[in-house]
């Protein structure tokens, strides 16, 4: 699945409770997936790694939608590798 995809996915499984819910609580939901998942890097199992990765994408793609940022824009910038020195690898000192 490609992030347009997967965006388009998030929106019409979760769109209209995603708007309801609004944009700060989705941040803090995401800030919790993210915690989960430092979590699981440090202590989980690869399959709980895995999950929690896809919740923590989900959750970007949720908040996406709602700010109506495309994430195939967003990653754009690194399409190049390094953004700062479009180098691949980095060779920002």
């Amino acid at each position: 699945m490609d992030l347009a995809e997967l965006q388009d996915v998030i929106e019409r499984t979760f769109g209209e409770r995603d708007r309801a819910r609004g944009v700060a609580p989705t941040v803090a939901w995401l800030a919790e997936e993210v915690g989960e998942l430092a979590q699981a890097v440090r202590k989980g199992t690869h399959e709980q790694q895995v999950h929690e990765f896809g919740d923590v994408i989900a959750w970007v793609a949720t908040l996406a939608n709602q700010m109506g940022v495309d994430l195939t824009d967003a990653v754009q910038r690194y399409a190049a590798g390094c953004p700062r020195c479009a180098s691949l690898p980095c060779t920002c000192a």
